[in-house]
């Protein structure tokens, strides 16, 4: 059971990480043992044509010195010869043609001494006449010249047959077979083998942990990931995030994803449950009071005109606030989606600002609207048009409503180089510093009786401000008791790609 728990534990991070390992160490094993094999067969071919060359050689020495004898070959007539020089450089008797005439000779008797080969020189009936070995093979070659690697007693190697034809008369006087043991070169052979493979699984060995551990490192980013999606799924609301990297490559782009992704789904989350949240809180007091007159309806009140048509009214109220108060939700829904469904869209500042401002002019004749616009041209700007709207109306509307005596209302719009400056300022109640903060939280309202009574939910501001953000802008307020506030909106400027851009 316990070692289960351990294996469950582990095998998501190694699984893995032993494919990695395994596969670079059969990448490496498969390379290292064609390089090895390829070494091998290229020395070991290398040493034996070598060998092979050595005896062709001899075997052209002693076949030039034989030949100058024209009588049949036997052991005084193959001593003789071979230990002869060239009787050309024989005759000169200078001292430079004496020493090549021993270094010749020494070369040659070197060549011969050689542990390694054995000579044997047969008369012209294969009568063994001379050898440097006991080892009384018998002749095995044809007439003619022959080099091919066979098995003389319980040695391999290579052996030399050739007949000897005499300079002179041109007949055959012998035959001449030159044995060369390969053992030394099969030892050879085999330490080189043995090397290799050695080397080769060595360097799987040290592959495979350099493997596992550089595996171990490269992913440790992902088991990170799997540890904190873990961490996260046992427990939604938590802040765990992965840590920050700096390598610059793939996983910290993956890493930066992932957390963008995490605060995305919690933030998504949050929403939602404070949504459920807000929306049974805000509709617990409509409900209630709806509720409580028909019971009293039910119980008395119907009888009463004056009480009938009280709660019938009080009912209606609270019903068209709760549907007001549905239609912002669903708004405020909307507009948490707008990075996925309006990311590309553009506005014309000018034209919309001066549509809603007249449409205010229209809708409050005893208020005073000013609109300072200093924009000096038409600014397209990165928003929905309906959403552009829907923002400058709650905040004036906002406005309106909590102005007081000074019913004026200033609107002034300007431009840097990447954004619009909207700044709406009214005359009203103002609000306190501990407030400001939380103005724009969901139905939260400074005065709670008297923004009831103006009809406001409390979910104006909470739409305007995710309304910007989600646009990649942001809003300011400024504001002093009894003074009024000023709502300062900046949304960026954006250059229009396309006519099919601009929502109409």
């Amino acid at each position: 059971m316990k070692w289960e728990k351990i294996k469950d534990k582990y095998h998501s991070n190694l699984i893995l990480t032993m494919k990695w390992s395994l596969f670079t160490t059969a990448f490496i094993f498969i390379i290292l043992s064609a390089f090895s094999f390829f070494t091998y067969k290229t020395s070991t071919n290398a040493i034996v044509e070598k060998e092979q060359a050595h005896l062709n050689r001899t075997l052209d020495q002693m076949v030039q010195r034989l030949a100058r004898s024209s009588d049949e070959l036997t052991i005084r007539e193959a001593v003789y010869y071979l230990k002869e020089t060239n009787p050309r450089l024989k005759d000169e008797g200078n001292a430079e043609t004496i020493e090549a005439n021993l270094i010749q000779l020494n070369t040659f008797i070197a060549e011969l001494s050689q542990p390694e080969l054995s000579v044997f020189i047969y008369n012209t009936e294969k009568k063994l006449v001379f050898e440097t070995r006991r080892e009384d093979f018998q002749y095995i070659g044809h007439n003619k010249r022959e080099i091919s690697q066979k098995i003389l007693g319980d040695r391999a190697g290579f052996v030399a047959t050739t007949s000897i034809y005499s300079n002179k008369s041109n007949k055959k006087i012998g035959y001449v077979q030159l044995f060369y043991d390969l053992t030394s070169v099969h030892q050879i052979e085999k330490e080189i083998l043995r090397t290799n493979m050695f080397m080769v699984i060595l360097a799987v060995i040290l592959s495979l942990i350099i493997g596992f551990f550089l595996s171990s490192y490269f992913l440790r980013p992902l088991k990170q990931i799997t540890q904190t999606i873990n961490i996260i799924k046992a427990d939604p609301q938590t802040d765990v995030r992965m840590p920050e990297m700096h390598t610059k490559d793939e996983f910290a782009d993956l890493v930066e994803v992932f957390n963008d992704m995490m605060d995305r789904m919690q933030r998504f989350i949050i929403q939602q449950q404070q949504f459920v949240e807000d929306v049974s809180h805000e509709l617990r007091t409509p409900v209630a009071i709806i509720e409580g007159h028909l019971k009293m309806l039910n119980r008395w009140g119907k009888e009463d005109p004056e009480i009938l048509e009280e709660s019938l009214e009080a009912s209606l109220q609270e019903i068209i606030r709760m549907k007001s108060l549905v239609q912002e939700m669903l708004d405020l829904s909307r507009v948490e989606q707008v990075e996925f469904q309006h990311q590309n869209d553009i506005s014309y500042a000018k034209e919309v600002i001066h549509q809603t401002y007249n449409n205010f002019q229209l809708l409050y004749e005893d208020f005073t609207f000013i609109l300072d616009d200093d924009l000096s041209h038409e600014v397209p700007v990165g928003i929905y048009r309906n959403h552009f709207e829907q923002l400058l109306i709650i905040l004036l509307d906002n406005a309106v409503k909590y102005s007081r005596n000074r019913k004026e209302i200033h609107i002034s719009v300007s431009s840097s180089l990447s954004y619009l400056e909207i700044a709406i300022q009214d005359f009203g109640e103002g609000i306190s510093e501990e407030d400001i903060d939380r103005i724009f939280h969901r139905f939260y309202r400074v005065d709670k009786a008297r923004s009831r009574q103006k009809g406001g939910n409390g979910l104006g501001l909470s739409i305007a401000k995710e309304l910007v953000e989600n646009y990649g802008g942001s809003v300011q307020v400024e504001s002093s008791i009894g003074k009024g506030s000023i709502f300062r909106v900046y949304l960026p400027i954006k250059e229009e790609t396309s006519e099919e851009n601009l929502e109409e």
